[in-house]
């Protein structure tokens, strides 16, 4: 019999992709210059310019055969090489080549410690709001995903809450910061209160919780804010890193995952890692685009144009009465709405071919995220709409 529960999913669909192809659609009508789209996460900046650099040198030194040919599933050894001596470098955590698995975006790692760490048996634990596909993970393996609150109108975490929500059966917190879709970056205090909570829950319940740290947005902070590097104060993380933001290739799927060497369970994790992507079919992530990123690991794009996007939007927002947190990193911006009921909010503002999210499909109803990797251009023409928007609704200009 066809699985009921993904037939469910996909007959839901997924709501950033469905205002987005309405946006599509009615581009064509009004003119894609008269739709302001702020749905998908995609950067709009160019990658960084040692990413052409790379992919020149390579076409010109390494035979075509063999910079197109299948990379070995866990990644090729010299990139995974790079990449442990990078972390080490970097963050002071010691990693050796066989700790770290080439993926396919950090999506394809979570999907496989999801499946690794909850299928037999416990269920995993995230903090609001939180990307929406951390659930369909979860409950794709026969798990069940506990949604945590943070603190209200900050979205840092509340130790209390945390603790409410840990049980015996808790066997995995995902973690993201900068996150998605508020922008907020967790700070250290709160993250290092909440290691000593976990590693007291791990001896209370006699079994290891791990964090699986998701963080594709990493490199993109702004204001010199700290991101905290989880495996330096908990030993039971396992970090996720994707290149396709803070370098602008999302279409190109590579990231990796790094076990640290003193992981409760390494060798299990690790050979049912493999296994998993096997049976996902996640294997062999392109050859030429793990060498490329891999070359440029540690560059960016140009974040000062996303740095200028928020700054003007945020500005801007709040300036019209709005009420929105303050983003520290990523490219998104989490605006609380004029009525209770977000997707009303969403539908009125599709209206103007205004797109936005609602924040119910990330476990925060009554906020909106807005992802303004854009064009500063398409800021400053959707600006007069949610002003009017504004004044529609009665908010109360700052001046």
């Amino acid at each position: 019999m066809i699985d009921q529960k993904l037939v469910a999913w996909g007959r839901s669909g997924n709501i950033i992709r469905e205002i987005a192809e309405y946006g599509a659609e009615q581009a064509k009508i009004v003119g894609a210059e008269n739709v302001y789209n702020f749905t998908i996460g995609s950067p709009s900046i160019d990658p960084p310019a040692c990413v052409f650099e790379t992919m020149d040198r390579l076409r010109a030194t390494v035979p075509a055969h063999e910079l197109h040919t299948y990379a070995p599933a866990v990644g090729l050894p010299e990139v995974r090489e790079k990449a442990a001596a990078y972390l080490t470098r970097t963050f002071g955590v010691p990693y050796r080549k066989q700790d770290i698995i080439i993926t396919c975006g950090t999506s394809t790692a979570l999907a496989v410690l999801t499946k690794v760490l909850l299928s037999g048996g416990g269920r995993a634990m995230t903090f609001t709001p939180y990307f929406m596909d951390y659930r369909y993970y979860a409950e794709s393996v026969g798990s069940t995903l506990t949604e945590c609150p943070t603190v209200p109108d900050t979205f840092q975490l509340d130790l209390e809450a945390a603790e409410r929500a840990l049980t015996p059966d808790t066997m995995l917190l995902i973690m993201n910061s900068p996150n998605n879709p508020s922008g907020v970056v967790l700070r250290r205090e709160g993250l290092e209160g909440l290691a000593k909570l976990l590693e007291r829950k791990q001896k209370e319940y006699g079994h290891p919780i791990y964090i699986v740290a998701d963080e594709p947005y990493r490199d993109l902070v702004y204001d010199g804010q700290e991101v905290v590097y989880l495996p330096s104060i908990y030993k039971n993380s396992i970090y996720c890193y994707s290149f396709s933001k803070s370098m602008s290739l999302p279409g190109e799927r590579v990231g990796f995952m790094a076990l640290p060497q003193d992981l409760d369970d390494y060798d299990d994790i690790y050979s049912a890692s493999l296994a998993a992507i096997r049976a996902f079919g996640y294997i062999c992530v392109s050859t030429m685009w793990q060498r490329v990123a891999i070359d440029c690991l540690g560059a960016t794009s140009d974040i000062s144009i996303y740095k200028g996007n928020r700054d003007r939007l945020y500005g801007a927002l709040t300036e019209m009465g709005y009420t929105c947190v303050y983003p520290d990193g990523a490219f998104y911006l989490f605006m609380k709405t004029p009525e209770p009921d977000a997707e009303a909010f969403c539908r009125r503002a599709m209206k103007d071919n205004l797109l936005v999210v609602p924040g119910d499909s990330f476990g925060t109803p009554g906020y909106v995220r807005l992802a303004y990797c854009v064009s500063p251009e398409v800021i400053e023409r959707a600006l007069p709409t949610f002003r009017k928007l504004a004044e529609e609704y009665g908010l109360k200009a700052n001046k």
